[in-house]
């Protein structure tokens, strides 16, 4: 290695041969008490004559000025330690093999390498803590005061980073392990358990908690979460275990904490080695790619590292977004963005022709459950259910391996249109199972901070000051964190064999009430003055949700967050008449397409009010038929 051509790399160099010199003189002087006779004085002018050079050579060898001084470390450290250590062996082997006539002290031999790795390194730690303490020091005792709730690695590197800090001055930390209190972590007092959380606030005038308990229960981040709301103080959190797997966010990021946080369960534990198999050097296709769903999709595959990634959405918009995060997140990813509609058959046929997928993720679907009930229903049908129709027959014949549903558990006993629609495009999957492409059915329910979640609706209207809108005081439903739905969606994906009706297991169902009245309290602002209204269902929204239909059991699989729905089997009959309606000329009203579902949907009911066309006859014999594509990907 040549020394690099820089002042700093020059300094430091000369700085190292100096080190050596002074070692090598100043044991000289202690071994005769600084009254070294002429004769000596000669054997170390000459020893130094070529000790130098070899010792400058071993440190070039070494790599010693790779790194800068400011942020010495342990593995600069090594090297001096084996730099020296070097010499030490060199020096003796020369003075023997060259017969040299110099005269040296034992003393001198043995005790060298310890001065040496004194001089090199102490003059380098303390220089970086004299940097330090000169650059931040003063910054942080103008930051704003801060707790940190956790004493373990996340908050130890947390501590540090925010040492460096211009706005966050950490005061103390808080932990509940007895063996962590009264010790310094990165200069910083464990102050005592996190019972105590208020006392050190108002003693430090602490406003914010940063919670950096990553990995713990979600009942510990809870506590925490409750008592910084009961006493007025701002509790800010770090990213989760799932997020810090995922590579989402780095630990030191500080954000404010959300429902998720205090809702967590138990991570996701993925088979990896499974999923990388699976997924790992293949084309991987994913429908509304720009959706909430689809775009956290995008992202864990995307760790998987697949041959291509084909983004599939009909909102050139949100394609745009997800795909340049991707390309900042992975740019060595390959990616293919298409913007079309999954109605549009001849354009999914070119894509699935030219792209050859062998997984598609369809997570394309309108969702939203008011809008689609009034007006908008024949256009839930004709995307939902149609649309899945459309790319699952393209699939079967681009010889896709592996199709993954995403659905719902509003599919379960509808009380809606897009709950009817999401059943009937299971229905659809299901028929098609057998002809070669390996169709799987997920459900899960509501998403934090999905688009149309009520996460974000309640937020806006905490921050206007309220009132904060809930429907009914009883309504609950199914919530999930967007990591641990995706996580669980691929998990699913590589179970499935075919045919099934995969449940993640979604917890408890939670009341909307309860989740407002946290938001309002996480929020910092005074529950006494932001109301809480009650608005009356909307049209098709029902009370609670299911994820297992009546007539469906279930059984366990490998993963204990899935399981399997025996639904009934598929009617194709219904299928082809589904098809043939959606591809007519006409555009169905609101009432005609709820009768329609309810013929072909027994378990369709109709919310109070939603009017019903009567269908004076049934189904055609043209709607009866099988469509000729359908007919032909049967027989394969």
């Amino acid at each position: 290695m040549t020394v690099k051509t820089n002042w700093r790399a020059l300094l430091a160099f000369a700085h190292d041969v100096c080190a050596a010199g002074i070692a090598w003189s100043l044991l000289y002087g202690l071994r005769f008490n600084f009254d070294v006779p002429d004769p000596q004085v000669a054997d170390l002018m000459a020893s130094l004559a070529w000790i130098l050079p070899l010792q400058a050579a071993i440190f070039l060898g070494f790599g010693l000025y790779r790194g800068l001084w400011r942020f010495a470390s342990i593995l600069d450290l090594q090297r001096i330690v084996l730099s020296a250590g070097l010499g030490a062996i060199l020096i003796p082997l020369v003075i023997v093999m060259l017969q040299l006539q110099a005269s040296v002290p034992r003393s001198v031999l043995i005790l060298y390498p310890l001065v040496l790795i004194f001089l090199m390194a102490g003059n380098r730690f303390a220089y970086r803590i004299w940097k330090e303490h000169r650059l931040y020091s003063p910054l942080a005792a103008l930051g704003e005061p801060v707790l940190v709730a956790g004493a373990g690695e996340a908050g130890a590197r947390l501590t540090k980073e925010l040492a460096r800090s211009r706005q966050w001055r950490v005061v103390g930390l808080l932990d509940d392990d007895p063996r962590k209190h009264r010790r310094y972590i990165r200069n910083v007092a464990v102050l005592g358990p996190i019972a105590e959380l208020p006392a050190w606030a108002r003693r430090y005038g602490v406003r914010k908690v940063i919670i950096a308990l990553p990995s713990a229960n979600h009942v510990v981040r809870r506590r925490v979460a409750e008592l910084c709301a009961e006493h007025g103080l701002e509790a800010l959190t770090v990213p989760s275990y799932e997020e810090l797997i995922s590579g989402s966010h780095p630990l030191t990021t500080i954000r404010n904490i959300e429902l998720d946080d205090l809702l967590g369960r138990d991570p996701v534990v993925l088979d990896n080695a499974g999923l990388a198999e699976w997924l790992g050097n293949r084309v991987v296709m994913v429908t509304g790619a720009g959706g909430s769903i689809g775009a956290e999709l995008c992202r864990q595959i995307a760790r998987f590292r697949p041959a291509r990634l084909v983004l599939f959405d009909l909102s050139e918009a949100a394609l745009y977004e997800i795909r340049t995060a991707l390309g900042d997140a992975f740019p060595q990813l390959p990616m293919a963005s298409v913007v079309g509609d999954v109605k549009h058959a001849s354009l999914v046929e070119q894509v699935l022709a030219r792209e050859r997928p062998s997984v598609i993720f369809h997570a394309g679907a309108y969702k939203h459950v008011p809008l689609m009930e009034e007006v908008n229903a024949w256009q839930a049908v004709r995307n939902n259910a149609y649309g899945t129709w459309v790319l699952a027959k393209a699939a079967l014949a681009a010889r896709v391996e592996k199709f993954v549903l995403v659905s719902s558990d509003k599919a379960v006993n509808p009380t809606n249109v897009m709950g009817a629609t999401k059943r009937l495009a299971e229905i659809v999957c299901r028929s098609l199972q057998g002809t070669g492409t390996q169709f799987v059915l997920v459900r899960f329910g509501n998403v934090f901070g999905s688009a149309g979640s009520v996460i974000p609706r309640f937020r806006e209207q905490i921050a206007r000051g309220g009132p904060v809108t809930v429907t009914h005081p009883d309504i609950t439903r199914y919530f999930m964190s967007l990591s641990e739905a995706t996580q669980l969606l691929l998990q699913a994906g590589l179970q499935g064999r075919g045919g099934e009706i995969l449940v993640l297991d979604m917890g408890e169902p939670v009341r909307i009430l309860d989740l407002a009245r946290d938001m309002i309290r996480l929020s910092g602002a005074d529950p006494d003055r932001i109301a809480i209204v009650f608005t009356g269902l909307r049209p098709g929204e029902k009370l609670f949700e299911e994820l297992l239909a009546s007539e469906e059991a279930t059984r366990p699989t490998p993963h204990p967050k899935l399981r399997v729905a025996q639904a009934r089997d598929a009617n194709h009959d219904l299928v082809g008449q589904m098809v043939t309606w959606c591809e007519s000329d006409r555009a169905a009203d609101d009432a005609e397409v709820r009768a329609r579902l309810k013929v072909w949907i027994p378990e369709y009911a109709p919310s109070a009010g939603a009017p019903v066309k009567p269908l004076t006859a049934p189904a055609t014999a043209d709607e009866a038929r099988v469509p000729t594509p359908l007919r032909a990907t049967r027989r394969r």
